[in-house]
């Protein structure tokens, strides 16, 4: 039985709620990296650590009034913890910065790339695309919400990665024995807030 959940780095990528008050505007339409926003939420055994990553760039196409596309980028060495503060903040940074989770000076990004949508009731939509982390790519879907929002395109959702797919190995009990209360789940979840103009 497995009984590894995993870090869980929150991946919802902003896409709003209801329905529009009008179709939105056929084009690509950019990210804006400042006001868009990814929290992440890592588990273990004996408790969490939440944070967040800064999104360097991306875009979401829309034909026809509707979402058909985009992707978005991370900024890998932005990576903060939030839930606490001074030496163990510091320290818990660097570590996940370093080779033994995402290796940020090799790998300074991670991109999610959409390759199919399908769009549900009451404005959500089936995300389809592949996630790219330390240069393994793998599919990755999830369901999304969006909405216009004073003139720009807003979206949320969750996306729930397996570390265990990308060679995020630290702490990992699908590649090590006994870790007991040390073992961190493999599943990470971002919470994406993405915002385009």
């Amino acid at each position: 039985m497995k009984t590894i959940k995993s870090l869980s780095v929150a991946v919802l990528v902003g896409i709003g709620f209801s329905a529009f008050a009008g179709k939105m505007v056929d084009g690509k339409h950019e990210v804006l990296s400042k006001e868009s926003q990814i929290n992440w939420v890592g588990e273990k055994v004996t408790g969490q650590h939440e944070g967040t990553v800064n999104i360097k760039d991306g875009e979401l196409i829309v034909q026809n009034g509707e979402l058909v596309g985009g992707s978005f980028e991370m900024d890998m060495s932005s990576i903060a913890v939030t839930d606490i503060q001074g030496e163990y903040q510091q320290k818990l940074e660097g570590h996940l910065k370093s080779d033994d989770f995402f290796g940020v000076e090799k790998y300074p990004t991670a991109k999610y790339v959409i390759t199919s949508v399908k769009k549900e009731s009451n404005g959500q939509y089936k995300i389809a695309g592949k996630m790219t982390i330390k240069d393994v790519t793998k599919q990755v879907e999830f369901m999304a919400d969006l909405k216009e929002e004073k003139e720009n395109i807003v979206g949320t959702a969750s996306i729930v990665i397996d570390r265990a797919d990308f060679n995020v190995r630290y702490g990992s009990g699908s590649f090590f024995d006994n870790l007991g209360d040390n073992m961190i789940y493999d599943d990470f979840t971002l919470n994406v807030n993405l915002i385009a103009n």
